[in-house]
């Protein structure tokens, strides 16, 4: 041992060992649970400092006190999705604790105690199901040992109900508070026993609702937006207005000169104004005279865009593709007989959440506290520890909800934490609190990325494909990585299984404009091309189009794809008519896992698409909170529609065009749908629900108005869009 080591005390309480430590400390039982992370190792290199949970991998995710309430830890972000309810809901069904007496807290970033910290991909229940599970069918263990112990009789003969052990045989019976004590000082099991699906009484159950209802229905919910400390500042930047531009240069004395503001200089991204109030920022920011360097900067419009990337598939480019997938020998080989080409083309879109992005930040020499409705929390503690040069374990996040995100706050750069952040620095021992206005998110912010598809495929006499060409033109959300988002939902499509010779390519462009994870990612195009390519190929064969799909999917073994499509057939009616003037259309897409199968009851007026009614079905595995999936259907298919109907982001010189809600128009209520969810039964594992609902609606749409126009859809938005009117923007 050297003398550090000797110097250093073997336990030391600290407030985050009194909350994450394994042992009963002031009347609280605390449970961790042991799972296998890859990233364990890289992970406690990257954490550097701070204090250690007690011995486990992951540490605790159960606490129970004496006044009965069970606290389930969430390492994931809470972003309106529900996911709380539905990993207390798992823990909760293993330990058989008391529904009613289950709240949950959310955990702050410590990668020793809870892995990676990072909520996308639709990923949160899917990915700690069995970590879940785990760790209430071990808490529980522990109390059912703790009464053997206690009563002299076999743990087996025990049986555990809403927070109640009982012992039928003697008829004893306890409750968790009272064999608190005992059963805190158990061993858990290595691999305890966990329950059969049939055994479940709350998952899959209308029991497991939300449990903050209560507080953002009344406003007491916190988010960041709402935080004030003594210490805090307001923080604005002003960025440049074309992505790629750079300051040159600024004057500050107007900006000084208002009321309320503290500080004004120049960070990597522009020029941050500090004040007292928000308003007194805003005002210092608009004062600012600034000069940009745009040599740099994206100055192209929409028009020029799309055309450029029309160019890049056509191969009249320097942009060399990639191939996402090959079937066959001859993938080069010329097309013959009956080809039909299709082309589609998507715009940028926006996340615009109603909560937009804030940061609550302060440096204080090494050590950094962030207090955010962080997304990526490992990442965000990453990228913070390098802007303020010191190591990830010096950095804390307090993770509080989030009003709405949809991929904006998940981007792998950190970029709004990072700015507050540097800002932070710059006032080394004051809090700074970050805010961009809605204008600044629209303006400057990631986008989806636009996209360009041109497919081509040679039809057999039967109808369906024999060859399938598809050129995808898309920019990289992840630069250092394979452009595979770009052709998710393409990539071993059914729809491609009656094909010989398959031949994908990919076209990654790169330009200054930032693009970023947005819900469902690629499949919110991806599904629109395969979809509409599906019922316009059934529709030239003569075949209605489930028993096309039926085919591909037989063709395909695609099991789970048949049931989707078998139960959305029954449930909408697909064989029954509509009155005249009306049509339904269909699209079947997987996305994280989840199969979702959508029809859609459409009619035209004046040329505008009007939904009355969908009707969904979803393969999510083992349905964990129902009420949930069909809460996270009705809000997909809202969104989707939002994108379909009215969503572009579009440029003119460079500039973005869409500043505010009035000229990027959302869903109104009236528009909205009656929605209908049906979810398949299943033994498998669950997988996500946040993004696989808004793929399937734009295709399902866009079929139902191919029924009844007979005219196929090549762009979106179908409405108000830019791109749909011959390329002009004002």
């Amino acid at each position: 041992m050297t003398d550090a080591q000797d110097r250093k005390p073997r336990f030391r309480m600290t407030r985050r060992r009194l909350i994450l430590g394994g042992s009963m400390i002031g009347g609280a039982l605390v449970v961790g649970y042991a799972a296998t992370n890859p990233m364990q190792a890289i992970g406690a290199v990257l954490q550097g400092g701070g204090d250690d949970p007690e011995p486990s991998a992951f540490g605790p995710f159960i606490r129970i006190t004496d006044d009965g309430w069970v606290t389930i830890v969430n390492k994931q972000q809470e972003l309106g999705q529900g996911i709380h309810a539905g990993l207390a809901a798992i823990v909760a069904e293993e330990l058989d604790a008391d529904w009613d007496k289950v709240r949950v807290v959310n955990a702050r970033s410590n990668f020793r105690a809870y892995g990676v910290q990072m909520t996308a991909g639709s990923n949160s229940i899917a990915s700690n199901w069995d970590l879940m599970r785990n760790a209430g069918a071990a808490a529980r263990a522990m109390f059912v040992q703790a009464a053997a112990a206690r009563w002299g009789v076999q743990g087996s003969g025990i049986v555990v109900r809403d927070g109640t052990l009982s012992h039928p045989g003697s008829n004893r019976t306890a409750t968790f508070v009272e064999l608190l004590a005992d059963a805190s000082r158990q061993t858990p099991p290595e691999t305890p026993i966990l329950k059969r699906r049939e055994d479940y009484r709350l998952i899959g159950t209308e029991r497991v609702r939300r449990k903050d209802s209560l507080p953002k229905s009344t406003g007491a919910q916190v988010y960041t937006q709402d935080i004030q400390r003594p210490d805090l500042l307001i923080a604005m930047v002003a960025h440049s207005p074309r992505f790629g531009g750079k300051l040159m240069r600024f004057d500050a004395s107007d900006a000084l000169k208002v009321r309320g503001v503290r500080h004004v200089f120049a960070i990597e991204t522009g020029v941050a104004v500090l004040a007292e109030t928000t308003f007194a920022a805003k005002r210092g920011r608009d004062a600012l005279r600034i000069e940009w360097d745009d040599s740099e900067a994206e100055t192209r419009s929409s028009p020029d865009l799309v055309a450029y990337f029309r160019d890049i598939a056509a191969g009249r480019t320097d942009v060399k593709p990639g191939r996402f997938q090959t079937k066959g020998d001859t993938p080069e080989a010329p097309f013959d007989g009956d080809v039909v080409e299709f082309a589609f083309d998507f715009p940028y879109l926006a996340h615009a959440p109603m909560e937009t992005l804030n940061c609550v930040a302060k440096v204080d020499g090494w050590d950094v506290a962030i207090t955010s409705g962080a997304h990526l929390v490992t990442v965000d503690q990453v990228q913070a520890a390098l802007t303020a040069r010191t190591v990830p374990g010096r950095v804390d996040i307090e993770v509080i909800p989030a009003g709405g995100s949809f991929g904006r706050r998940g981007g792998m750069s950190s970029d709004y934490v990072v700015e507050c952040v540097r800002i932070a620095k710059r006032v080394e021992g004051r809090s700074v609190k970050l805010i961009w206005s809605r204008e600044d998110d629209m303006r400057m912010g990631y986008f989806r990325p636009m996209s360009h598809h041109r497919v081509w495929v040679q039809v057999g006499s039967d109808g369906f494909p024999e060859r399938w060409r598809v050129h995808s033109v898309c920019q990289n959300l992840l630069p250092l990585a394979p452009n595979f988002t770009a052709t998710e939902g393409i990539a071993d499509s059914p729809n491609l299984s009656t094909a010989t010779t398959v031949d994908g390519k990919i076209f990654t462009p790169a330009f200054p404009v930032t693009v970023g994870f947005w819900r469902s990612v690629g499949n919110s195009h991806t599904a629109m091309v395969m979809e509409h390519i599906v019922d316009q190929l059934a529709r030239r064969a003569g075949k209605d189009p489930v028993s096309y799909r039926r085919f591909l999917y037989q063709k395909a073994g695609d099991t789970r794809r048949l049931a989707v499509l078998d139960e959305l057939y029954a449930r909408a009616g697909w064989d029954t008519p509509l009155e005249a003037g009306w049509a339904r259309g269909m699209a079947i897409h997987q996305a994280f896992g989840t199969i979702v199968g959508q029809v859609a009851e459409v009619t035209l007026l004046d040329g505008r698409p009007i939904v009355r009614r969908v009707v969904a079905v979803v393969d999510c595995g083992i349905a964990v909170a129902t009420d949930q999936i069909a809460a996270q259907m009705e809000g997909s298919i809202g969104f989707g529609l939002s994108a379909a109907f009215y969503g572009e982001i579009t440029l003119k010189d460079g500039l973005v065009q869409q500043t505010n809600f009035d000229r990027y128009p959302v869903l109104r209520m009236n528009e909205m749908p009656a929605v209908e969810t049906y979810i398949v039964a299943s033994d498998n594992k669950p997988t996500g629900m946040g993004e696989p609902g808004v793929a399937p609606i734009a295709p399902a749409v866009a079929n139902a108005m191919l029924a009844l126009s007979g005219t196929p859809t090549q762009r979106l938005p179908f409405l108000n869009g830019a791109m749909n009117a011959g390329f002009s923007i004002s």
